[in-house]
Parts: C-alpha cells; sequence; structure tokens
C-alpha cells in the first residue's frame, strides 16, 4: 500500500480491516486457504498435502471456513458419501494477502525469530 493509502485506513476494534485479521487469525485457516487454491479437495487429500493436522481440527477450520462463506461444501449423494471443499470468491480474495505475507515472511522470518529468541534468554 501507498503511504498515502495506509493515512486513510484506521484500525478501529470495529473497523472492517478487523474483519479480514481475526478471519486469518485461526492457526490452520491460512494453510487450509492456501492448500484450496489448487481446486476443490476432500478432506483426507487436504490433511495429506498440508500435514501436521488432526482431523478434528482440519474439520473446526472448514467449518468456520464454510461459515464465514470463504469455502463450500459439496456433499455428493454416493455410497460412501463424498464430501468435497472449494473456496469461494471471498476465499480466493484471501490468497493475495496470504501471497503478500508469505513475502514477508521470507524477507523477515530471520529477523522476527533472532528477536524472539532474544527475548527468551533474556538478551
Amino acid at each position: 500500500m501507498t503511504g498515502e493509502l495506509m493515512n486513510d485506513i484506521e484500525f478501529a476494534a470495529d473497523c472492517q480491516t478487523r474483519l479480514g485479521l481475526d478471519l486469518l487469525s485461526g492457526t490452520w485457516t491460512g494453510v487450509v486457504l492456501w492448500t484450496l487454491r489448487t481446486g476443490p479437495m476432500r478432506p483426507r487429500q487436504l490433511r495429506d498435502r498440508i500435514g501436521g493436522i488432526s482431523h478434528k481440527v482440519l474439520n473446526e477450520t472448514l467449518r468456520r471456513l464454510e461459515q464465514n462463506g470463504l469455502v463450500t461444501r459439496r456433499r455428493y449423494a454416493e455410497a460412501p458419501p463424498r464430501v468435497e471443499y472449494e473456496l469461494t470468491g471471498p476465499g480466493r480474495g484471501m490468497l493475495e494477502p496470504l501471497f503478500a505475507l508469505s513475502r514477508w515472511t521470507e524477507r523477515y522470518a530471520d529477523e522476527v525469530l533472532d528477536a524472539q529468541e532474544r527475548a527468551v534468554s533474556g538478551l
């Protein structure tokens, strides 16, 4: 953002910008959204691609994303039942800030981790 644009944004507790921050605040939210960027997936596919996420936490995250309109859940009338999740328009729109955050992390992660280490060691 340009400096001029940043001056027009207020980060008060009730501003709309907080909505985006709140939506991305979940530990696995960004990871699930980023993994769904390639197209619809079944929960097992998501778990396999993500790694390190429990079945329960994935289901909770998907439910929260669906309730916020970022993913859709499609249930197929098959035996056994099949369910797929896919990004909605707003969900795809979240990929842009996630990509920007990724670039920021690539640039500053070492500095942040060094600061955290100094804080823990009391230096």
